[in-house]
């Protein structure tokens, strides 16, 4: 990112975003769990399990959950996956912060 100066407004609306960002995951999943059972074609269900992998990515899940969830393809399991989720949401990955030498 550039070195660029927020105004303290600017600094709020950013930090609210990250603070909210599981939130706000869980509610795209919450979409997407409705958007497949609506899904008539296969196209669109490959889409939305697409959309829902990259969803997925953001929080701190095992590798075999995550598997599980994709590889069955089907809309109970991310359902009962993300029922859970939103009882005790999983932690969101964190992402390794960037030296100044790498901004360059």
């Amino acid at each position: 990112m550039s070195d660029r100066e927020y105004s303290r407004y600017q600094k709020n609306i950013i930090n609210n975003y990250y603070r909210n960002k599981d939130t706000m995951t869980l509610q795209k999943l919450q979409e997407f769990v409705t958007d497949l059972y609506l899904a008539e074609s296969d196209k669109k269900k490959t889409q939305l399990w697409k959309r829902i992998e990259k969803a997925i990515a953001h929080f701190d899940i095992s590798e075999e959950l995550r598997d599980h969830i994709l590889n069955s393809r089907d809309p109970e399991v991310l359902a009962v996956n993300v029922k859970n989720w939103l009882s005790s949401p999983p932690p969101l990955k964190q992402e390794p912060k960037k030296s100044s030498s790498e901004n360059s």
